[in-house]
């Protein structure tokens, strides 16, 4: 089972920072083979999920209020772990961060940008594409929103 944490930015000790940071940069940076900013100034603003297997971030999540990234709550940074994604943890760490979303500001209106290979995943969770598909570092994207 995925053990989930919420945490503010000033609730990070810095393994856990510096854990998260790596799984953040393995994925978006390596495995997707993309030079970005991922260090964004934006990281003390974000409510941050994180899911734990055997004391290792596997998982990890970041959440932004309405007008803090889009005018929507959204959530990003969606990251499993390589070596966990067969467990299905990034349904679990996306349906925490849900909650997380309604719970903490009483709304469900979420917007996400989705790498659009991912289309179907974030469909299944209640997603539904709006507008045209776009490219973000390099990478096609789609805006979508649950309500």
């Amino acid at each position: 089972m995925l053990d989930i944490k919420v945490k503010s930015f000033k609730e990070f000790d810095i393994e856990e920072l510096y854990n998260v940071l790596q799984l953040r940069s393995d994925i978006f940076v390596v495995e997707q083979d993309c030079v970005y900013l991922d260090i964004d100034g934006k990281d003390d603003k974000a409510i941050h999920v994180l899911g734990y297997k055997d004391d290792k971030v596997v998982a990890y999540t970041r959440i932004f209020k309405p007008g803090d990234y889009f005018d929507q709550a959204s959530i990003g940074r969606v990251a499993v772990h390589k070596e966990y994604r067969k467990f299905g943890y990034g349904k679990i760490i996306m349906q925490a961060s849900i909650k997380v979303v309604e719970e903490q500001f009483n709304i469900n209106e979420i917007k996400i940008s989705a790498q659009k290979y991912l289309t179907k995943f974030y469909t299944d969770l209640g997603f539904k594409s709006t507008g045209e598909e776009y490219l973000e570092d390099g990478i096609p994207h789609i805006a979508m929103i649950k309500r």
